[in-house]
């Protein structure tokens, strides 16, 4: 079995998509109007539009509901990438802070309120 993917449930795909495309720095995949992807060699982040879990009825994912998963990019440089995207980040949780274990982190909200963790792993 390979994990394959993460898929954000969002009223607004465009916009989650637009605040992606920025984070990443690349454009997303828009295979139709309700649904984007961001492609990596490890995995791969999907954003789509509650029309597309819609037959699921009331067991349906609810849009900007989520406390319990973190979204997690291994960045180069920390500190950079913070500075980079200071400007379209709203609700920054934690400015760029060694963690005790050794990770280097910046962790924020992106619009939908879901909680992203940009994060480099100490040198050995």
């Amino acid at each position: 079995m390979d994990f394959a993917s993460i898929r954000i449930i969002t009223h607004d795909v465009d916009k989650l998509a637009r605040f992606y495309e920025a984070v990443t720095q690349t454009t997303a995949a828009r295979p139709a109007p309700v649904f984007a992807e961001f492609r990596t060699a490890t995995g791969t982040l999907a954003i789509a539009s509650t029309a597309t879990v819609a037959m699921l009825g009331e067991n349906a994912p609810q849009p900007g509901s989520n406390d319990t998963v973190i979204i997690e990019f291994l960045v180069t440089d920390v500190d950079a990438e913070f500075a980079r995207l200071h400007d379209v980040l709203g609700d920054v949780v934690l400015p760029p802070t060694t963690m005790p274990w050794g990770n280097r982190s910046t962790l924020f909200r992106d619009p939908d309120g879901n909680l992203v963790n940009l994060f480099s792993r100490p040198a050995l």
